[in-house]
């Protein structure tokens, strides 16, 4: 059985935003780039699966489109445990491009459980994983807190909004992946970060593909008001504060 974690690359979320050019393109001056988190949570849970001999897992790709600048992004899911790495040669446009080089990612190799991330934390768009599965006609599980390979079959616990929903799904899959389903991400040893800069990343060219949106320009939330104190004793005040200014009592 193989995997290919789907990753993206991402800003820091430490990282102050900045655009340029009038609001209309991101600047990535001085940016510190990680992989995204809820794809690191998959990386790190099909890490533990490889690692169990019983679930038949026998290799973990991780497939990124983009430019050669996220390769050192790519490097560190290699450090973490990641077999190989494969890279899509294009700038991410819109989700639909992102989805359609994944697609052809999964075509050419035949991976049985293809993990993504619910969203990236830049972007938030939540399509990525549906629309791989769309295109690969496939099935898709959403909201994946928890993944096990149970007599060589994966089983799958999904939140809902009344609790809880185990599945059993036939490969392959697209499962989309929500917090939960790794304690926390896996730390690269100093082992793995020797060994990761020997692994290899496989550059392929994209698929003509014409995105479906576009940027036209960022807007920045507005600044946050200065906080108002309240003498503890004038409850009055507070309330009012709440009902006429904050308006949400």
């Amino acid at each position: 059985m193989k995997i290919l974690v789907c990753i993206s690359n991402v800003p820091d979320t430490t990282t102050k935003i900045r655009f340029a050019d009038n609001n209309s393109r991101f600047d990535s001056t001085g940016v510190q780039w990680v992989i995204n988190p809820w794809d690191e949570l998959s990386l790190t849970r099909s890490l533990e699966l490889k690692d169990d001999a019983s679930t038949g897992v026998k290799s973990v790709t991780v497939a990124h489109v983009g430019g050669a600048d996220a390769e050192p992004t790519i490097r560190k899911a290699l450090a973490i445990g990641a077999d190989d790495a494969v890279r899509v040669n294009a700038q991410a446009s819109d989700s639909f491009y992102v989805a359609s080089q994944l697609a052809e990612v999964v075509k050419k190799e035949s991976y049985d459980i293809i993990m993504c991330g619910i969203e990236s934390s830049d972007f938030n768009g939540s399509t990525v994983g549906g629309m791989v599965a769309a295109l690969l006609d496939i099935p898709a599980v959403s909201a994946v807190s928890s993944l096990k390979i149970e007599g060589g079959r994966p089983v799958i616990t999904r939140e809902t909004d009344g609790g809880r929903e185990v599945v059993s799904v036939p490969a392959p899959f697209v499962a989309v992946v929500q917090k939960g389903i790794a304690k926390e991400p896996r730390i690269a040893s100093m082992r793995g970060i020797m060994t990761a800069r020997t692994k290899q990343i496989r550059v392929l060219g994209p698929v003509a593909v014409e995105p479906l949106t576009e940027v036209v320009g960022f807007d920045l939330p507005k600044p946050r008001a200065a906080c108002r104190f309240v003498d503890p004793e004038n409850a009055a005040e507070l309330i009012a504060l709440l009902q006429n200014e904050a308006k949400v009592i």
